[in-house]
């Protein structure tokens, strides 16, 4: 018995529910690492963190949650504000 598997890169409903669950996942690890240090999230915050879909994007915000003073201070690097869409 064989098995073939379209996963990745196919658009199956099991990846497209998979990569929904990593990109919750993140934003979950995102809010939460913001939370334990006490920093404040405003809504538009948290909606840009909880919509986002690139998970490059998420990794490199998970990192930062890390150091950051401020929520939004995510969405910057280098100093300079990132503007792509999410």
């Amino acid at each position: 018995m064989s098995f073939v598997s379209y996963f990745p890169g196919r658009g199956t409903v099991r990846e497209t529910a998979y990569l929904e669950g990593r990109t919750e996942g993140e934003a979950k690890g995102i809010l939460s690492v913001l939370e334990v240090r006490g920093i404040p999230v405003t809504d538009s915050v948290r909606e840009r963190i909880t919509s986002c879909t690139d998970l490059d994007r998420m990794d490199a915000w998970l990192e930062r949650s890390r150091t950051v003073e401020r929520a939004e201070d995510l969405f910057t690097e280098d100093g300079n504000a990132d503007t792509a869409s999410s």
